[in-house]
């Protein structure tokens, strides 16, 4: 059967590389562009500006009766934005929560989300809303010809593609958002401030940043709180637009009791009691005794924290819950934003200012150019009007006579059609000799308006000042004192878990499969302790719960913990493999705890060995550092503490030969594979003759019990082990004929 052909006649063809591309492209610029980023203009993305305007066709000013907010949604996604109604009800949400915008554009009654939970908004069917005063500053220009108007999704509409605002809303209420391949993260600033900073811009251009900062003393947050960032990171910020900040929470001591009484931007309350009732579970709060949250609709904030006594240091702890909750956060900053020609970049203060004062000037000449058009158009209206006046009884001849009375009227009078079309809509009660007086008094205040206009227009440094009036009136009418501190302060520091226990004597126990405890206490018989199934003792060390503890594994290296932080000996404890990282097939073999001064004898089976400060030993990294170097075929034994001048370190081998050494004779190293010090020689083959079982270290008036087997332990004194030595350590033989396997030596102080 033949194939049929594919006919591909009227269909466009493209490689999909090339196709891909562009509608990626298409796609990232409608992200940027419609969606995620604020232009400098109004401040406002798409879906913002629909809801303010869309609110606005309503009615719903700031005197208005409030509306259900669905209302309003179903308007702006039916008319302006379709898309999804719960993602613009979210949106229209977000600019009516105080503690989301500095200076709210909506409105609400209802339950619109608290600091504790942004996102726990009752639906829109329940609340109601409109705009508030400051939406007036976006929404006060908009019929003056001041934007550009564009259709809407469907063409049956048209919506302005900006508000004119009079004041740079995009650095007053801030914004964030995530784009494709950029986002923005612009913080809320004060009005005052800010209006400031741009009248100042106004009379000198040329001011450098630090200078605008003396009117832009930094972000200021809904919340209030304080920043306590150096003065150099936010100018550092502002000159290059991105950067960061540190906001910290408000507090003051009220009997004894720590009150918070703001947080910082974004933070909820009780997460904050959360995290540090956490710590409290945790016992690393031991001086804090109760928390309480007492906020209400007086005081939206206001946390308590009990200490334990008076004497605890306050601002210690508060240091400590700066640097360990979100009582302190750092906040990103980047002002990136779309600029007047259409396009996404990120600016500084300076030239964010500047920019927005070039959209306000250019709102302003369109506005009054606006209104010179309509004063022009009036003027001509009045010009015609008064003609009429002063020939009232021809108009009306004209009028009773003519059939076409407009035309005649333009004849006889020289007039325009608006004119003559004015003139016939005149009403017979505004035929009166003050009805004259009106008109010229109105041509005389237009004319002066229109004077007054032309000379602006005419005038860069006249249309300058105008701005500025009209920012220093707004900013006087709706701005408000600074809410956010700003104070230097260093960064917190957390309290360590170390200043936080008490000393305690402790037992680290390490399991042969490399499982971890530690016991309170030294009088713990660790062999005597329970083991997962397959499992034993290994080693154990003495020492206390703020030291240090070291293991080290099979390849020689070790690596460091802290004891406090290791398992209680109530259960089987942990794997070392779950927190450190060693070599593939390593196994745990040796425990050592201790001050760092102390020195420790570390050797393998292979009879090399040395004797190291534990300090040396000490590794933070999960990998560990190489300290041992253990021979082809050799295990390493548990280290054994050297606490006194004069030890002996006692060496058996598979033989049951004894080597009391004297520890002074050792040679102390950091890390390598140390000295012979029983004289086996050394040997390739993976079959070894001699090795050593046990090694211990007896200081003077120390006991030394030898295990093996089933025969009774023997315990020899300190001076009954000199006889295992020569004048060069280096004499060998047997505890005991029937002592020929030793299982395990055991030091221990006389009873």
């Amino acid at each position: 059967m033949r194939e049929q052909e594919l006919n591909f006649e009227g269909i466009e063809r493209e490689p999909l590389k090339s196709f891909a591309e562009r509608a990626y492209l298409d796609y990232s610029m409608y992200v940027i562009l419609d969606r995620a980023l604020p232009h400098i203009g109004d401040g406002l993305k798409p879906v913002q500006r629909r809801i303010v305007y869309a609110m606005s066709e309503l009615g719903l000013a700031a005197g208005a009766k409030h509306k259900k907010s669905a209302r309003t949604v179903g308007d702006v996604i039916g008319k302006f934005h379709p898309h999804g109604d719960s993602a613009c009800y979210e949106a229209m949400v977000h600019m009516a929560q105080e503690f989301a915008y500095r200076y709210p554009i909506v409105d609400g009654q209802g339950n619109w989300g608290s600091t504790d939970d942004p996102k726990s908004f009752a639906a829109m069917r329940y609340t109601e809303s409109r705009l508030t005063r400051f939406a007036a500053l976006l929404l006060q220009e908009l019929e003056a010809g001041t934007v550009d108007w564009a259709p809407n999704f469907d063409g049956s509409l048209e919506e302005p593609t900006m508000l004119p605002a009079r004041v740079p809303n995009i650095l007053l209420n801030g914004g964030s958002g995530i784009a494709v391949g950029m986002a923005t993260d612009i913080p809320p600033h004060n009005l005052r401030e800010i209006a400031g900073a741009c009248v100042a811009l106004l009379e000198d251009s040329g001011l450098s940043t630090r200078k605008l900062m003396a009117h832009v003393k930094g972000p200021d947050l809904p919340t209030g709180a304080e920043i306590v960032s150096p003065r150099d990171e936010l100018v550092q910020m502002y000159e290059t637009g991105s950067g960061s900040f540190r906001a910290r929470a408000t507090y003051e001591v009220v009997d004894g009791e720590i009150v918070i009484e703001a947080l910082p931007f974004q933070v909820s309350g009780s997460k904050v009691l959360e995290q540090i009732a956490h710590q409290m579970r945790q016992k690393k709060l031991p001086m804090v005794e109760d928390l309480r949250d007492e906020s209400d609709h007086e005081k939206p904030i206001r946390l308590v924290i009990v200490p334990k006594s008076n004497r605890v240091d306050a601002v210690a702890l508060m240091a400590h819950l700066f640097a360990t909750t979100d009582l302190e956060r750092n906040y990103r900053v980047n002002l990136n934003v779309i600029g007047l020609d259409g396009r996404p970049r990120v600016m500084g203060l300076k030239e964010m200012l500047l920019e927005w004062l070039q959209f306000r000037k250019s709102t302003v000449t369109r506005r009054l150019t606006h209104r010179l058009a309509k004063v022009d158009a009036r003027l001509h209206i009045l010009d015609g009007l008064l003609i009429a006046y002063l020939n009232l009884d021809e108009v009306i001849r004209i009028v009773r006579t003519e059939e076409q009375p407009k035309p005649a009227l333009i004849r006889r009078f020289k007039l325009s059609e608006a004119q003559a079309e004015a003139i016939l809509e005149t009403k017979l009660r505004h035929l009166a000799r003050l009805e004259e007086m009106k008109i010229r008094a109105e041509q005389k205040e237009l004319s002066e308006e229109r004077e007054e206009i032309d000379r602006i227009l005419k005038s860069k440094s006249r249309l300058a000042r105008l701005v500025r009036d009209e920012l220093k009136a707004d900013a006087e009418e709706y701005g408000d004192e600074r809410r956010t501190r700003l104070v230097e302060r260093e960064a917190a520091q957390a309290i360590s878990e170390a200043e936080l226990l008490t000393s305690e004597p402790t037992t680290v126990i390490l399991s042969r499969l490399g499982w971890v405890r530690a016991a309170k206490g030294h009088d713990i018989d660790a062999r005597a302790l329970s083991y997962k199934t397959g499992d034993e003792f290994q080693a154990a060390a003495r020492g206390r719960n703020l030291q240090q503890a070291v293991f080290i594994d099979s390849t020689g290296r070790a690596y460091s913990l802290d004891a406090h932080q290791l398992p209680a000996a109530r259960g089987y404890g942990e794997p070392l493999s779950g927190t450190l990282d060693p070599p593939d097939g390593a196994t745990f073999a040796a425990a050592l705890i201790g001050e760092p001064a102390d020195l420790w004898l570390i050797a393998s089976d292979a009879g090399y060995g040395f004797k190291a400060k534990l300090a040396e030993l000490y590794s933070r990294n999960k990998k560990g550092k190489s300290v041992l170097k253990v021979p082809d075929n050799a295990k390493v034994l548990p280290a054994q503490p050297i606490t006194a001048s004069g030890a002996l370190a006692v060496l058996v081998n598979n033989s049951g030969e004894v080597l009391a050494l004297p520890a002074d004779q050792i040679e102390e190293m950091s890390a390598g594979k140390g000295q012979n010090l029983y004289g086996i020689p050394g040997k390739k083959s993976a079959e070894r003759q001699e090795y050593l079982t046990a090694i211990a270290v007896v200081a003077p008036g120390e006991l030394l019990t030898i295990h093996s087997g089933a025969s009774a332990p023997m315990k020899l004194r300190y001076e009954e082990l000199r006889q295992f030595q020569d004048a060069k350590g280096r004499r060998r033989q047997r505890f005991s004929r029937a002592y020929k396997q030793i299982d395990r030596l055991e030091v221990s102080a006389p009873s």
